[in-house]
């Protein structure tokens, strides 16, 4: 029996031996990203393999596994110690956030997509000075400063920086800070902006499947794309159309007005053309592929179950933000009136302001919110812990560059209810080079991104190079000094 031991024991050893010959020519390698290369040499000097363990005494094994720890970082007596920005072109407007420390470790963020980087300049001055690892206490002061929609994107931004530079100081990738993971790759729905010819729309989601490996699919199924077929729609011509969902210059536009309010309606040759749309897709794709719809156009629930009605045939995975999230009767009015799952969330911020009425209500099947908005990784994973006593299951919404991309892959693998996370710029040809990754897996394998299992924090560094290519050509500063920002004007306790 002694023997086989010892054989055990020199097989790990020469295992042992060969590993960190190959560490160390991963370390000496120029390729090789800082924050990877402080993972490998904290590993190798603070690791051991199992043949080292059954060939030591116990007294020895014990002084190696709890005294021969090196870090990189004392996690303790690290400070903030700057956070800038760079603001680059993606989905119209993205901004990256670095926060830095005294001890040379930072963490990056985004702001979501769409929004303005002064949301987490304004925090500057609140975090300034204390410790990032302190995440919690950190976010509970920069919450109240944080909103529904687009005004969440500072607070989360920064929620996600603090994430990643603990994960660097602690060595450890974020998804262990939120208390482990439940798998090692990520399921990703490929979202397609719709096209007005149903048949080439129905091609491009086949090259989804065929060559690009994606399980799961969305599509934009609106009123747009009927809205030039005559008597298909009521009461557009007021509003343009009705086709301006994203048209906000006017405060009493069709873009900011509220579903129930507008009055446009869909006729039956309307739905008809939709249905065939749908049809189309269904037929180039088949019906083993989960698909979901959005961007439906600004109706009321009453022509909201009309038109869900006329798509269940197709079995659609979800509708989307049929009406507004914060209408918790209408939205449990329409999932009780459908079959299809009613899916809301991406513009909620925090679990009490909108996700627990709706769960409560049982007024939605299918919880979505946006890691950019609903309050960064570890409130993200409270609303899916949340839901899933609730039973209902979590997808995440997703638009931003792979900095959110990255934080929302930690966040889905430590959250046990998760379905699939959005990938919104599979088109994109330089998306993906907007950041190295620094463990060993790429981050997108076939419609699934990998879980970093081997590097710290989120898992990537900045590509500088591609970044300066796709700056935002109004604010072409990339990471200067925001000093202007340092000093705190107010007092911001909410009570007296």
């Amino acid at each position: 029996m002694k023997s086989i031991i010892q054989q055990i024991t020199e097989q790990y050893r020469l295992s042992e031996n060969e590993e960190a010959a190959a560490v160390k020519a991963e370390i000496n390698d120029p390729k090789t990203g800082n924050s990877r290369r402080n993972f490998l040499k904290k590993t190798a000097m603070g690791g051991i393999a199992l043949g080292g363990l059954m060939s030591m005494s116990f007294e020895d094994t014990i002084a190696q596994t709890t005294s021969n720890v090196s870090r990189s970082s004392s996690p303790s007596d690290l400070k903030i110690t700057d956070l800038r920005v760079a603001v680059m072109g993606n989905v119209g407007r993205t901004a990256l956030i670095r926060i830095d420390t005294n001890q040379g470790i930072s963490g990056i963020g985004e702001v979501r997509d769409g929004a303005d980087e002064r949301y987490a300049l304004m925090l500057k001055s609140r975090i300034l000075g204390l410790n990032p690892c302190n995440v919690e206490m950190l976010f509970k002061i920069i919450r109240q400063f944080g909103y529904h929609g687009r005004q969440g994107g500072g607070v989360c931004a920064v929620e996600m920086a603090l994430w990643d530079l603990c994960g660097k100081a602690y060595g450890v990738p974020a998804w262990q800070l939120l208390g482990g993971r439940y798998r090692d790759k990520i399921r990703l729905y490929a979202d397609t902006p719709g096209a007005r010819d149903p048949q080439a729309f129905a091609l491009t989601m086949k090259k989804r499947v065929e060559e690009q490996g994606f399980t799961w699919l969305k599509m934009d199924l609106g009123i747009h794309v009927v809205a030039n077929i005559p008597d298909s729609l009521v009461n557009t011509k007021i509003w343009d159309g009705a086709t301006g969902q994203y048209d906000l210059k006017e405060y009493m536009g069709y873009g900011n007005t509220l579903h129930p309010f507008t009055q446009v309606q869909i006729t039956e040759k309307g739905l008809a053309g939709l249905a065939e749309y749908v049809e189309d897709v269904r037929n180039a794709v088949g019906y083993e592929m989960p698909l979901c719809a959005d961007h439906f156009g600004h109706f009321d629930v009453n022509n909201a179950i009309r038109f869900g009605k006329a798509m269940e045939k197709y079995r659609l995975a979800w509708l989307e933000d049929m009406v507004p999230w914060f209408y918790t009767d209408q939205n449990k009015t329409l999932s009780d009136a459908l079959e299809t799952p009613i899916a809301t969330g991406e513009d909620i911020y925090c679990l009490k302001g909108g996700f627990k009425p709706l769960l409560d209500a049982r007024a939605v099947d299918v919880i979505q919110p946006d890691l950019g908005t609903s309050g960064g990784l570890l409130e993200t994973k409270r609303i899916g812990d949340y839901a899933e006593e609730s039973g209902v299951a979590m997808a995440m919404h997703m638009a931003g560059s792979p900095v959110c991309f990255m934080a929302n892959v930690h966040c889905a693998a430590a959250t046990q209810n998760f379905l699939a996370l959005e990938h919104h710029s599979v088109d994109n040809p330089w998306w993906g080079n907007l950041v190295k990754m620094v463990g060993t897996k790429p981050m997108i394998t076939k419609g699934f991104a990998n879980v970093p299992l081997d590097a710290p924090g989120l898992g990537i560094e900045l590509n500088e190079d591609e970044i300066r290519k796709h700056m935002n050509p109004k604010s072409n500063k990339y990471f200067d000094p925001t000093p202007e920002w340092d000093e705190k004007r107010s007092h911001d306790r909410l009570w007296s």
